[in-house]
């Protein structure tokens, strides 16, 4: 798979650095979330692809046929697709880690590419995602997952967002879930525990000097 699959922005920061994907939502474009990736990651590659379907005009990652009843087959197909797409991107920027961020739609192709690739993902911050489906996960989860959601949020309604935790956790995932009491809109909180998931990563895995 090429690194040009998809319409894309990218703003390199070096060999070696952390690798942070960027899913915007129904609707959004590949500017959505560059400034925010910037400000949550400011070592890190960025690279935010854009959606490859129309819906109405509106960019999307895969088809759906009405809200929260998605084409499988596409969902399938954009899953792969997007699977090579960050993959020919590791292999070309040799990061030192991988990350990525996704809203809505972009929460759920990223959900999806995790389900596939266990451990292809370092991180994960899946912001209002809809998981109308028991997830077949290939295997053990080692990406820590920061899952953010609405308790009143009329397209991902709580008791699915509580059902996609307890599959991630039955996965063994490592989950921080973080809710706010509004609907589907992005709150302050949602991207300072952004923030706060990526800090304690390279807190972590970085090496001590002397």
């Amino acid at each position: 798979m090429s690194t040009d699959a998809y319409q894309h922005n990218i703003v390199q920061a070096g060999a070696g650095r952390p690798l942070l994907f960027l899913f915007h939502g129904t609707g959004g474009n590949e500017d959505q979330f560059m400034d925010v990736g910037a400000a949550l990651m400011p070592n890190a590659t960025l690279v935010a692809p854009r959606g490859d379907v129309a819906e109405h005009g509106a960019a999307r990652y895969f088809r759906r046929a009405a809200e929260g009843v998605y084409d499988m087959g596409d969902l399938a197909r954009a899953t792969g697709k997007m699977a090579g797409f960050v993959r020919a991107h590791i292999s070309s920027a040799k990061p030192s880690s991988v990350h990525g961020l996704g809203y809505s739609n972009g929460a759920n192709i990223l959900a999806n590419v995790i389900f596939a690739n266990p451990g292809l993902f370092d991180t994960a911050t899946l912001m209002h995602p809809l998981i109308p489906f028991t997830p077949q996960i290939g295997g053990q989860l080692s990406t820590r997952i920061l899952m953010t959601a609405g308790r009143t949020d009329p397209i991902c309604p709580a008791e699915l967002t509580l059902r996609f935790e307890t599959a991630l956790l039955e996965a063994g995932a490592e989950l921080r879930t973080v809710w706010h009491d509004g609907g589907h809109e992005l709150r302050k909180g949602e991207f300072d525990a952004a923030r706060e998931l990526l800090a304690d990563f390279q807190a972590a895995n970085t090496e001590p000097t002397s």
